[in-house]
């Protein structure tokens, strides 16, 4: 008879008796990497695998960010985020929620840090003239991620219901929708 082993998030439990130092370690933050996740935005992202945190609720990334690039307006509907600076300087904020929308955001630096609450809309920028890096740390394994402008404009929401909820007409919402089109 086939077993198989327990998985928790998608990931396979170890039995702690079998557990190394290997299961508690990342090697290669230092470096840029990762998926480019989006030549228009400017910005690559490196998920930090580290098996032994499976089940305690946290996850890394380590993203780098060119001259002038952005990690656009986004959120992560189940995670805090806490970002440092590794590299560079960014241009990062948060907006509190409806109605006061109050922007908290600082020009951050080599070493310095900020923290985004929970389900927050937050942003980077690159303002200056080299390659930033940021490492992140969330409060769940399953973050999420929803960037507002691809949610908006690449998925299925009707044109005439944009335009309404952006206080614009559907030129300029099929405008905008044609910069989201996947190749």
């Amino acid at each position: 008879m086939r077993t198989r082993a327990v998985r928790v998030n998608g990931v396979p439990c170890k039995d702690p008796a079998a557990a190394v130092a290997d299961d508690f370690f990342f090697a290669g933050v230092d470096k840029p990497g990762g998926s480019a996740a989006s030549k228009r935005y400017g910005f690559s992202a490196l998920t930090v695998q580290i098996p032994g945190l499976n089940t305690l609720g946290e996850s890394h990334a380590r993203v780098d960010v060119a001259p002038g690039g952005v990690f656009p307006p986004h959120y992560h509907p189940r995670a805090s985020e806490t970002a440092l600076v590794l590299e560079g300087s960014v241009y990062f904020g948060f907006v509190s929620s409806y109605p006061d929308n109050r922007l908290f955001a600082k020009v951050l630096r080599k070493g310095d840090v900020f923290a985004v609450p929970q389900g927050l809309v937050h942003f980077l920028y690159n303002n200056g003239s080299v390659p930033a890096a940021i490492y992140a740390s969330l409060s769940s394994q399953n973050a999420g991620l929803v960037l507002l402008g691809d949610a908006l404009f690449a998925g299925a929401i009707p044109d005439d219901l944009l335009a309404k909820s952006l206080l614009t007409d559907r030129h300029t919402v099929g405008s905008i929708r044609a910069n989201f089109r996947r190749p």
